[in-house]
């Protein structure tokens, strides 16, 4: 029969705590407090002498528990938002791996468009690290005092002499006082010496004894030597070896991670660079389409084109809109991962801008070096060969116990008694006149070692293993530095083909744009030109961006980025209590190994990246020097319409459009906003 009653029934006062932290917790949200509410205790009758049984889940609500601040940032910048009008504020890859580096207690990599931690932080070496001394402290000496005082008195029936059908009970008094004083020390070589003192103090009331109080005194040296199972200096400094390999194994680790977060910086910002220049692309497109759609009205208004035109002009029109939206987006979300790695929150009061500009040499690579040095400074090489030494290890400890248990004892103990005699005296006996020894060897072992055989097969099938792991590990090394290496020459052989591409791209919009002026094609080609023209200038940067990341990724996959960039671990120390116990000095023990901050690698900029590209206006005016076409097309991007009088009976000729488009804005020019992504 199950119980139907609910679960906090005779549990009022619990009941009201909880209504009274929900009411906190509510009004502490609404006046945007980050206070900490009240703790609440789990125990709910500590006073009582018979705790009760837990017969019902007592599960606190989110809002009793610990709470902690969050920090207020405001809303972050979305496509709605006017955020592209933000201040400016100049970043360099320098910079930004610098304060990477500097908010990297917890180590974040690049996933996406956004940073997760690795789970690494900096402490994880120096944990690991105090498990050496925890295998060291099996050599340390071990003291041992005991006092012990104690009275026993026992009754005890005896027949009356004066009457012995009669019985009395009586009894004696033991009043005893011991001492147990010991040292030990086990050594390198598995064997124990041991020094201890034992002294007993015995004093009996009533009574008639020789001695009244007796002192018992021992003083015993022994040593244990194993011979099999447990000797050698190598096999008892195992568990320390294993020790020093974890502490290493959790070094290469972080720095694995740290060597990550570095990458992701360097690809994080040159995305952003692409992204920024790609929204460059589709903003001139918009613009483009924007003055065809406007043309196009003007002509219809001079009875000179139809529905058909204009309604196709909207639908170029709207789709370059809505791919400038997409690439906006691009820019907030790529933005918004270098924030994430750098460690900062997602608003931003000034717009960061890129400034380091881009490589555009190709850099030689030896094949050879490559894979010698990814051998010797990848982590997860490292960390396969440092498995495979601990294995080295645990083997050794695995054999050493598949051994009989073979050992050596030796005991001398001095013994003396001294006490009151019934006269007063006290006698004691000579130093040296009572001594014990003994010598011994002691044998035993399982019939079989089976669990030991089983063990030590073990360990010999995980160093077989794991030495396939360690050449699985450089299979795989040597595939990444090919697929590296492939990449890092295809996007730059890309990039000088989308040079051309962009080149040509160029020229086939200017000639088609003349053709157009000259009533040859129709806008619609021109649209076309412009829509390749926007393509090639952002597969043109998206290569160059691939390129500067592999170069990145092949210092990665190589294991030597962090030595390319100057960065270095430096150990901070921290004060403990040390051997002297709280009441001594407390000496310095590792604390963290956080990176340093002085990356100098990367140019720095005056203006945003982007601008080392090139970029210009399309269709601005340029020297005539400097343009393949002999007649250069003059047109502006900001013109204003004049309205035609619907009831001019003059129609407007083709000549007198091109007339009023030929006006310039006398606020600005496409081409005077944007100069150049990466000069040569």
């Amino acid at each position: 029969m199950r119980c139907s009653r609910p679960i906090f029934d005779g549990m009022g006062s619990h009941t009201k705590r909880h209504r009274r932290n929900r009411r906190l917790l509510a009004l502490a949200l609404a006046a945007g407090s980050t206070a900490s509410l009240p703790p609440v205790t789990l125990s709910e009758d500590p006073h009582r002498p018979i705790l009760p049984e837990q017969r019902c889940l007592e599960i606190r609500s989110p809002g009793q528990l610990c709470q902690v601040c969050v920090p207020v940032t405001p809303r972050p910048a979305t496509v709605l938002d006017n955020q592209f009008d933000f201040p400016t504020s100049y970043l360099t890859l320098n910079e930004a791996i610098n304060i990477t580096l500097a908010n990297s207690e917890v180590v974040r990599v690049l996933g996406g468009v956004t940073a997760s931690t690795s789970g690494r932080t900096i402490y994880d070496a120096a944990i690991t690290n105090t498990t050496i001394d925890a295998q060291r402290a099996t050599f340390d000496p071990n003291l041992r005092l005991n006092n012990v005082w104690n009275q026993t008195e026992s009754p005890n029936a005896v027949f009356d002499p004066l009457d012995p059908a009669n019985a009395i009970i009586g009894g004696t008094q033991n009043e005893g006082y011991g001492l147990d004083f010991g040292l030990s020390k086990r050594n390198m070589l598995g064997g124990t010496s041991s020094l201890g003192v034992n002294s007993n103090t015995n004093r009996i009331t009533p009574g008639i004894v020789p001695l009244n109080p007796a002192d018992r005194t021992t003083t015993e040296l022994s040593y244990t030597q194993p011979f099999l199972q447990g000797a050698g200096r190598v096999v008892n400094q195992a568990p320390i070896v294993l020790a020093r390999i974890d502490t290493e194994r959790s070094y290469f680790q972080y720095k694995s991670a740290v060597q990550q977060s570095v990458q992701g910086v360097i690809e994080a910002y040159w995305s952003l660079v692409f992204a920024k220049t790609d929204l460059w692309a589709r903003r001139q497109q918009v613009e483009q389409a924007d003055f065809a759609n406007t043309r196009t009205e003007a002509r219809i208004a001079a009875g000179d084109a139809n529905a058909g035109d204009l309604a196709q002009s909207q639908l170029a029109l709207e789709n370059f809109r809505a791919s400038l939206l997409a690439s906006e987006a691009n820019v907030l979300q790529r933005q918004a991962a270098l924030l994430n790695m750098l460690g900062l929150p997602p608003y931003e009061a000034q717009r960061t801008i890129p400034v380091t500009p881009m490589a555009e040499e190709l850099i030689e690579v030896d094949w050879a070096a490559i894979n010698e040095l990814a051998q010797r400074e990848r982590p997860d090489i490292i960390e396969l060969k440092l498995i495979l030494e601990a294995d080295q290890q645990r083997l050794l400890l695995a054999d050493n116990q598949a051994r009989p248990q073979l050992n050596g004892v030796a005991l001398y103990r001095w013994n003396g008694l001294e006490g009151i005699a019934p006269s007063g005296n006290r006698i004691q006996s000579g130093s040296g006149d009572f001594e014990d020894w003994s010598l011994g060897v002691n044998f035993s072992v399982p019939l079989g070692l089976r669990a030991e055989r089983a063990s030590l097969r073990q360990r010999q099938l995980l160093i077989t293993r794991d030495r396939a792991n360690l050449d699985q590990g450089l299979h795989q090394m040597q595939h990444s530095l090919a697929l590296s290496l492939r990449n890092l020459e295809q996007f730059f052989a890309q990039y000088e083909r989308f040079q051309a591409v962009r080149q040509a791209a160029r020229i086939n919009l200017e000639r088609q744009l003349a053709q157009y002026n000259e009533g040859i094609v129709q806008f619609i080609v021109v649209l076309q030109a412009i829509v390749d023209w926007g393509n090639s200038v952002s597969a043109e940067a998206q290569a160059l961006s691939q390129y500067n990341t592999e170069i990145s990724r092949l210092e990665l996959q190589t294991g030597t980025i962090l030595q390319t960039h100057n960065v270095v671990f430096f150990e901070e120390r921290f004060r403990s209590i040390g051997p002297m116990g709280r009441l001594g000095e407390e000496p310095c023990y590792p604390r963290s190994l956080p990176p340093t901050a002085s990356v100098d690698r990367y140019e720095g900029g005056s203006q945003p990246s982007e601008e080392y590209f090139d970029l210009e206006d399309p269709v601005a005016k340029r020297d005539a020097g400097a343009s393949n076409l002999p007649n250069p097309v003059d047109l502006d991007r900001e013109v204003e319409f004049q309205k035609v009088d619907e009831t001019d009976s003059d129609e407007m000729t083709d000549e007198e459009i091109d007339e009023v488009l030929r006006k310039r804005s006398a606020t600005r020019t496409l081409g005077d906003r944007i100069r150049g992504l990466f000069r040569r």
